[in-house]
This record gives C-alpha cells, structure tokens and sequence, in this order.
C-alpha cells in the first residue's frame, strides 16, 4: 500500500512514483486538495504493460473459484467502505453524498455480479455433420487489457470494466480520469490487497494526450475498453484498426424524453428534471431534449421551471444540496458558452444558466431550461453534459419520434406516456440502446447490457453477461474420436 503523501502508480504489485504531480481538487471548495496523484509518462505504461503480459497465462489459466473469490472479496470490501468512499467521490467529482454512496454501492454490486458470472461462464458442445466428430466451442481471454475511464462516474464505470476484465481471465492495464483520480486510486489499493497475482491489475495516472496514447498504441495491449468523447473515441478505434485490437467504445447522448399529452403530468415532470438536472447533468444519459406535444406542452413547461427554480445547488456534501458544482472551471465555461450559444440562436430561456456564488468557492451554476428551439439548433445537436434541457414543441407522436431520432446519438431515449401502443411502438423505433417508458433517461442496472447506437457506441455491449463478447475470443474445437 502506498505510504507517500503523493498517491503513485501500481505497477507489476507494486506503488511506483511517477516523474510529476497533479492536484486533485474539490469543485465544491477550490481550497480544499483532495490529494495529490501521480502525472505519468509513457515509461510507465511501457512498465505496466509488461507486468500485465508476464502475468497473462497465469491469471488466463486460474480457476472460476479463485476469480470468484477476488472479486467477491473486492465487492465485499467496496460495499463496506461505501459511505468513506462516497465521500470521497463527492469531494472530487461534485455529486451530492447520497449520489457518490449510491455510486460506490453499484460499484461493489458490479464486482459481486462478476465473481458470480466466473463461476457461471459455460461453452457449448455440439454434435458436428461429421460421425465421429464433436464440436466444442469455448471462450478465451484476449490477454492485456487497456481500461480508460471519464471523470463523471469515477468508481462505477472502472468496476464495469475492470470487473468483467479480470473475471474472464485478462490482465488489466487502467487510467483513471485525471479530474477525478481519487476513486481510481482507492479501487486500485483495494484490487492491490485482493489475492490478485502481481501484475494481473495495473493503474497508471496521467493525461489522455500521453498515458491514454500509450496504452491504445501498445503492441501487447489486446483490446481498448474507452469511455469519453467522441472526438477521443475516433482516434482510439482508428489506432486500434490500424493494429487489429479489439475496440469498445462509449461516447455520450444527446437523449430525447419524449412527453405525450396523455402522460401523467406530475410523473413527466419528475422524469424530465431527474434525468436532465440529476447529478449535474454530467451523465451520458441525461434527458437533455424533452421533446413535448402541444396539448400538454405548455402545462409540463411552466411545471418543470418551477421545479428546477427550487432545486437546491451547493456543497456535494451539504445534506441540504440536490445539484452540486460543475466537475471544473473548463467544463463550466464550457456550458455557460452554450447557454450563450441556446440565447444567440433564438431560443428562449426560462429560468438558469448563470454561475452562482455560494459559501465556498465553486463551480456551481443554475440549472437551465430552454423553451421555443428546434431540432437544428446547436444546443439540441450538440453534447453539452451539463444542467441544461431544451423542450421541442411538437405536433404529435410521429413527430416526436422523428425529432427524437434526429440525432447523431443513439444511447438512451425515454417516452412518458400512459398509452401501451405508443410505448410499444417506441420501444421498437426509438434509434437508441437503451429505451425508457416512465423512467428517467439515466439511471440503468449493473447486471444488463449497457450501450447504444449510431455515434454513441461502437463495439460490443458493456456490464451483464454481454461484456463477455469483448473480454473473450471464441475458439471452435473439433474432436475426432
């Protein structure tokens, strides 16, 4: 375990200090310093990538009961730290306690899911047109994997790959998000103390421009698991073809929620404000076009801006505060330029945007809403990932699904309606992964296929027994006997 004020590397079982530091620090409170962690080089993933494929064939070759008991025992100890965890989550990422302790408890679930699915991991054997011939097909690990996570969900998105990563026999080269390295680091001395044989599990912290860079362009690297912008997801698979690695990728929504004139009200709004507002609207999911018929349109619009009027934004760790601050100074300019942006283009702001001062020093702003925009508009092409909705008036259903479907996007859509046929129908022509009848946009279990379609995803599913298609290769055996 690392001792050191500065918290290092794990590399090959063991802490190693990186060449410089960066500062991690509390959106809520700039003057509180979460910690420090180490600013790698390519030096070290060169290091760590060699310790994972030394390692390979053995963790390859262990048995479903010693992969069960390290991730049950990494679950376990998870589960039981979840409030210290939490809070610490809060502190670097800025969601509200109860929603780092929620995540830090899907975390521990996730790596209790996989302890199971090692033991249930099964092949077929079937009979070949052949007499004589049996026909066995199995699965196999791909050997090093490359993990690359984003700041907004800092522990759960590294427990969904990492989980089904070592479950299914792979060695694990991970880079946290440099915003958010703390959860990284904890989850990464947790997996130190695990039974893991040395090297099986890797963490290396630093930029994307150079540890991310490195880990895609390694020759020893078998497959990329990304999670980030597009932008970044494009030059990853592009340096993964060019090598022939395997490539999964996850690069954010533009979600619509699509609101009907028979839904119920109350209900609607409740969806639209948790999925759009919610952990800051820092969440690939987040209902950010609510696209709403005209019967119901005005009724939802005036209820939906007195509900966020009333949204408490301060401290994460405030019991009182629902929305906390912005991740960092750059993502908040970011937003409060697309709030300009939605302005210029004639769109109408009904409540929010602005940056808002509170007891510590933050990045804190209030949730937006726009009214009266249209689909061509930026603000409803664009990913802005924060608390920023904009409602689309439509005429009917049919429109309102076209316009849902006018997107470059493809991850989650949701529909509030109380009509079965126009959910039926939804769920079958919605272009997305994910869709959602009466439920927020965001919020998805850890035990079922999670992804999308179009430009939000590319490559095989994450989490449920789906993960098992990128961690694993197929191998077809035939036996003469």
């Amino acid at each position: 375990m690392n001792n050191g004020s500065v918290n290092t590397n794990l590399i090959g079982g063991a802490w190693i200090t990186a060449p410089a530091v960066i500062q991690n620090i509390n959106p809520s409170d700039l003057s509180d310093i979460v910690g420090e962690y180490g600013h790698s080089e390519e030096q070290q993933v060169l290091e760590a990538v060699a310790a994972a494929n030394t390692v390979s064939e053995k963790w390859a070759d262990s048995t479903p009961q010693e992969r069960f008991n390290v991730l049950d025992g990494i679950g376990t100890e998870i589960l039981a730290r979840k409030e210290e965890i939490g809070n610490l989550l809060a502190r670097e990422e800025g969601k509200t306690l109860p929603e780092g302790i929620g995540e830090t408890n899907r975390a521990g679930q996730i790596f209790k899911f996989y302890a199971g699915e090692a033991l249930r991991l099964a092949g077929e054997k079937i009979p070949s047109i052949r007499p004589g011939v049996d026909v066995e097909i199995t699965r196999q690990p791909i050997g090093v994997v490359g993990i690359i996570t984003p700041w907004n969900f800092p522990i759960a998105i590294p427990a969904w790959k990492i989980a089904p990563a070592i479950c299914y026999g792979n060695a694990v080269v991970f880079k946290p998000a440099e915003l958010a390295p703390g959860c990284g680091w904890i989850l990464a001395d947790i997996l130190s103390r695990s039974g893991l044989p040395e090297g099986v599990f890797n963490m290396v912290c630093g930029s994307g421009t150079t540890v991310g860079k490195a880990i895609t362009e390694h020759p020893d690297v078998a497959g990329v698991s990304f999670t980030g912008s597009q932008a970044v997801g494009h030059l990853i698979a592009m340096k993964c073809v060019e090598r022939k690695a395997k490539i999964q990728l996850e690069m954010g929504g533009k979600n619509p929620l699509v609101v009907l004139d028979d839904a119920d009200l109350d209900v609607a709004v409740k969806i639209a404000v948790n999925g759009a507002y919610f952990s800051t609207g820092q969440r690939c999911t987040a209902s950010s076009r609510l696209i709403v018929t005209e019967g119901i349109h005005d009724r939802f619009v005036d209820a939906v801006a007195e509900s966020i009027k009333h949204l408490r934004v301060g401290n994460a760790l405030d019991s009182e505060t629902q929305i906390g601050p912005v991740v960092s100074e750059d993502q908040l300019n970011k937003i409060l330029e697309y709030v300009e942006i939605g302005k210029n283009e004639g769109a109408n702001l009904v409540w929010g945007g602005e940056r808002l001062t509170r007891e510590t020093e933050g990045f804190y702003q209030a949730p937006a809403l726009f009214t009266e925009t249209t689909p061509e508009m930026r603000i409803n092409k664009e990913e802005i990932f924060g608390p920023v909705a904009s409602v689309i008036r439509v005429k009917d259903y049919e429109e309102a699904l076209s316009v849902a479907n006018d997107t470059e996007f493809g991850l989650s859509a949701g529909i509030c309606t109380s009509s079965l046929k126009y959910a039926r129908d939804f769920q079958k022509r919605a272009d997305a992964g994910m869709v959602m009848v009466n439920l927020p946009t965001a919020g998805v279990d850890y035990h079922v296929p999670f992804g999308g379609t179009k430009g939000s995803s590319y490559g095989s599913r994450e989490q449920g027994s789906y993960a098992a298609e990128f961690y694993t290769t197929v191998k077809t055996t035939y036996i003469y006997s």
